[in-house]
């Protein structure tokens, strides 16, 4: 029976994406349904590499924009799913929203080309800014999918109702900019693999399968207050987590299908008085003290939101150092932060993955002796990777870490898969 309606719902879902270049928010069901979807595949990208093959578009939202980048310089699938961000939902095959810069973001790429477009929020109801956007033509033999007026997150008309709010960014930034300093796309991603590949072997083989693997530039509180989630926890986890916290402190955006979306909330919000006891209830355990009291010691001795801001402009070691003194914050935390939010391209995250990657691949020697990913363990494997890997050290083991990822993960669906198939023999044998 569970089978049956998997196969059902999938078959269904995927025959409406395909038909009406549906992004999964408004009338497809798979996201609804949280069916896993697949990879990006070569049949999926066929025939939408030029500049006239854009995405249909959404109620309430921008049309349809690019920007160049080719996907060997960018997968979204591995940079948005990779450990980086815990923000971002892939809402149907190759369709990915989020939240960047407080607004909500639906991603996709093509071959050449990153496609984007910005959500309205609910209580802005303003008119709509068209100057410097025009609406994106459907591809040949495709018909616009209708939304439902009935339902949270649509309009009557696609595309209307978009505050000229949504056209500005942080600092006033076009949401262009906005994307190519959150993805880094003045980096040469290609020339970092070639290089890395001369002097690695072993990079050189994952690089085949994991190309276009960056590191993000993240808000740096929202930043510091994910990886403080991440102590002793996993993906899915961290996830519910993040969301929750954005739930329950975070300005509400706008709410797509039945999924609502919120801000990362500010220091002032995370430093209130009753924020453990609220985290606690939601599951945070002993990390609940971490993100109250560390907010409190960023607003006290680091100078707020700015201050982290300005850790970007000091050298790698000062920043290290700086986050380090926060509750809750170790070396891998510190140097996730400085990676990921601070400009610090040398900083060389290290954990239980990473260490096995390198005893693996690289030599014994390193960390020998040590039970655990200490600070000389950290200390010996980022030197190590500096060395190998010079000053975009960090980006590099980003693609190994996120290679490392992928391979568990692959691992656990393979599990899952295999228990599936093991309740489904049973039941047939009870049943015959």
């Amino acid at each position: 029976m569970v089978i049956s309606l998997f196969l059902r719902a999938r078959s269904c879902c995927g025959s409406r994406a395909q038909a009406a270049g549906c992004c999964g928010l408004s009338s497809c069901g798979r996201s609804r349904l949280g069916i896993a979807a697949p990879n990006l595949g070569k049949q999926r990208q066929k025939g939408r590499d030029d500049m006239n093959s854009r995405p249909a578009p959404l109620p309430r939202a921008t049309p349809w924009r690019s920007l160049p980048c080719p996907r060997a310089e960018l997968r979204l699938e591995l940079v948005l799913c990779g450990g980086q961000t815990f923000r971002w939902t892939e809402t149907s095959p190759g369709y990915w929203t989020g939240v960047l810069a407080g607004r909500v973001w639906t991603l996709t790429q093509s071959e050449e080309q990153l496609w984007y477009t910005l959500h309205d929020e609910e209580k802005e109801e303003g008119s709509r800014e068209e100057e410097a956007l025009s609406e994106p033509p459907l591809k040949k033999g495709k018909k616009q999918s209708q939304p439902d007026a009935s339902r949270p997150g649509t309009s009557d008309r696609s595309g209307s109702h978009v505050s000229g709010e949504l056209l500005r960014g942080m600092d006033g930034l076009t949401p262009s900019q906005i994307l190519q300093d959150y993805f880094q796309l003045h980096v040469n991603l290609s020339a970092l693999y070639q290089g890395w590949s001369y002097v690695d072997s072993h990079f050189r083989e994952v690089a085949l399968k994991f190309p276009g693997v960056r590191v993000l530039r993240q808000d740096p509180v929202e930043c510091l207050f994910s990886f403080i989630c991440t102590s002793n926890n996993h993906l899915s986890r961290i996830t519910n987590m993040i969301q929750h916290l954005c739930q329950a402190f975070g300005r509400r955006l706008c709410q797509l299908d039945t999924k609502t979306y919120h801000a990362f909330p500010s220091l002032q919000a995370m430093a209130g008085a009753d924020t453990e006891a609220r985290l606690r209830d939601l599951g945070f355990g002993y990390r609940a003290r971490f993100v109250s009291e560390s907010a409190r010691a960023v607003l006290k001795t680091l100078g707020g939101a700015a201050g982290l801001q300005q850790l970007r402009a000091v050298p790698y070691e000062q920043a290290r150092h700086a986050l380090c003194t926060l509750p809750g914050v170790g070396a891998k935390v510190a140097d996730c932060v400085c990676l990921m939010s601070l400009d610090k391209t040398e900083a060389v995250p290290v954990d239980t993955h990473i260490w096995q990657v390198a005893k693996r691949y690289y030599g014994q020697e390193l960390g020998m002796g040590a039970r655990s990913v200490t600070e000389r363990v950290h200390r010996e494997i980022g030197n190590f990777f500096r060395s190998l890997w010079g000053p975009y050290a960090g980006w590099a083991q980003a693609v190994l870490f996120c290679a490392d990822l992928r391979k568990y993960q692959e691992a656990s669906d393979s599990d899952a898969k295999l228990r599936c198939a093991k309740v489904a023999r049973s039941s047939y044998s009870t049943l015959t």
